[in-house]
């Protein structure tokens, strides 16, 4: 039975990575501050014999356990939504820092494979469309999105570098638009924010009229991704994502028909440095990885929708 150490256990993307874990044999330990993650997403694992779980902050060493067998570790702890850049940007920037060189070490120690979380971000507002792994993005680091942005460029900097010098078993993966049950609802980004405004029987808000393109990944084809990376031997960055791309004004008018709602859309400014376009060339997965994701759009927001629903009648 494989070890695996997942750090940001009760967020979103990492519940779900617990539960293939778990579905495929693993014992997994999972970590989490309880920063954006919440206690109720991994309830459910608390009678899993093969679940075990810490409230632990991985930016300070002393609270990680002193593991002495670990075979995987996944490193999804960051804030990641727009709220979150606001409100907390240092500890963001020192999750990807601090956080990421402490599991580092814990890889070192075990000599684990350790996979690190990064994101379509690191590309910014990009210049080139769709974005491959080669690509070294347009990405203003004063900005407000910057806190993320160059935490997640460092975090793989630190990585390779670990790599290179220590001969760290890494992986890193370059996360786009995933979406599904477990997001907050107050997460600030375009599906929670489109689901509760639906709910409401509100305006559903297009920032800078909607134009901008997203391309959306429903969360258990983006595990399946993070699993296949994890078993394969590269080192280099890897995009993991839906390159099935459609503009913000197109995903409202599908939400709003799968809701009900009837009230004509809202016009608001646009962010400073939101992405205008965000598709991944997913080439290097399709041949090295062999994945592909399998969810349409249509089934993906059902799912979601339902669970909306949940949380806004509870």
């Amino acid at each position: 039975m494989k070890i695996a150490l997942v750090s940001g256990a009760a967020g979103f993307i990492g519940s779900h990575l617990c539960d293939f874990l778990l579905a495929k044999h693993y014992r997994v330990i999972g970590l989490d501050n309880f920063v954006t993650g919440l206690e109720k997403n991994i309830a459910h694992l608390k009678s899993n014999p093969n679940f075990e779980f810490h409230r632990a902050d991985i930016t300070d060493k002393n609270q990680i356990p002193a593991f002495t067998e670990i075979d995987e570790i996944y490193n999804l702890a960051s804030p990641a939504s727009p709220v979150d850049f606001l409100r907390i940007p240092i500890f963001i920037l020192q999750t990807s820092a601090f956080g990421q060189m402490n599991l580092l070490q814990v890889a070192e120690k075990t000599k684990a494979r350790i996979l690190f979380a990064s994101t379509s971000e690191v590309y910014g507002d990009p210049l080139v469309h769709p974005q491959t792994e080669d690509y070294l993005g347009n990405v203003n680091p004063v900005g407000i999105r910057g806190c993320y942005d160059e935490a997640k460029r460092f975090g793989e900097a630190l990585t390779m570098a670990h790599h290179r010098e220590k001969k760290i078993n890494t992986a890193i993966v370059r996360i786009f638009n995933t979406y599904g049950p477990r997001m907050r609802p107050e997460d600030g980004r375009v599906i929670p924010n489109f689901f509760m405004q639906a709910l409401n029987k509100e305006s559903l808000a297009l920032y800078g009229g909607g134009t901008q393109t997203r391309s959306l990944c429903y969360v258990s084809d983006l595990v399946e991704g993070l699993w296949l990376l994890m078993q394969s031997d590269l080192h280099d960055p890897v995009n993991i994502g839906n390159p099935t791309e459609m503009t913000i004004k197109e995903l409202a008018d599908v939400v709003n028909q799968i809701t009900g709602n009837t009230k004509p859309h809202v016009v608001k400014p646009l962010p400073p440095d939101d992405p205008k376009q965000r598709c991944p060339n997913i080439s290097l997965a399709r041949e090295k990885l062999k994945w592909s994701p399998k969810t349409n759009l249509a089934e993906g927001l059902t799912q979601t929708l339902n669970f909306f629903k949940k949380e806004f009648s509870g």
